[in-house]
């Protein structure tokens, strides 16, 4: 049977906290609040956009009013990949797992039209089976059923996947998976979010030797 590579988008395939940053900044000076600096924002990521906007005003003592998240999702969708950039390693690394017979997934909280507009505009949507989104489907990561739902999406099993992500969501979805997990070290999640994964790449060259040692 094909293997599985479910993979994180953010922190983990792309450093796409530059554009957050600067869409989630024109959010908070429409406002009359203070921009964050690209750190803070990068802090902030990895549990979807309402949780970001939410912790964006709870930063400065508030919380968001109605259009806050639809404007941000708007403004952030149609500058999506400006400044965003896949990490070193990654466009020939998914030819070289696409090459190998790796069936590949994206398993992501961004909602699912910005991670199919960024990936269109990074010309990597091709490699893809799936595309869960945070907004695909009723649950999202940590929620194992997130994984098992784009898993699913792609045609893949249980019993040869493997998933990489940045983020101690992306290994806890896969602990309650019973699917093996790699954490992106170079990500934007913390190494000590990594201490539960089956295994820490530093590079994507070593996730994909990694996932060959996983899922044989």
């Amino acid at each position: 049977m094909t293997r599985t590579l479910l993979l994180d988008l953010d922190g983990t395939l792309v450093d796409s906290v530059p554009d957050i940053a600067a869409a989630l900044n024109r959010l908070m000076i429409a406002r009359g609040l203070a921009p964050f600096a690209t750190r803070a924002v990068a802090a902030m990521v990895g549990d979807g956009s309402p949780v970001l906007i939410a912790r964006a005003f709870a930063a400065h003592g508030g919380a968001p009013d109605a259009a806050a998240l639809a404007d941000f999702l708007a403004d952030y969708t149609r500058n999506v990949a400006t400044m965003t950039r896949p990490y070193p390693g990654v466009e020939a690394g998914l030819a070289q797992l696409a090459a190998s017979g790796w069936r590949l997934a994206v398993c992501t909280n961004k909602p699912e039209a910005a991670a199919r507009a960024l990936l269109s505009e990074l010309k990597l949507a091709h490699y893809f089976a799936a595309i869960g989104g945070g907004d695909s489907f009723p649950v999202r990561k940590p929620d194992a059923g997130h994984l098992l739902a784009t898993l699913a999406a792609a045609g893949g099993d249980v019993g040869r996947a493997v998933m990489a992500g940045d983020h101690h969501n992306d290994v806890a979805a896969a602990h309650g998976a019973g699917v093996p997990s790699i954490f992106a070290a170079w990500g934007y999640g913390a190494r000590s979010q990594g201490a539960e994964a089956a295994a820490i790449a530093e590079d994507f060259a070593g996730l994909i030797e990694l996932a060959a040692r996983l899922c044989p």
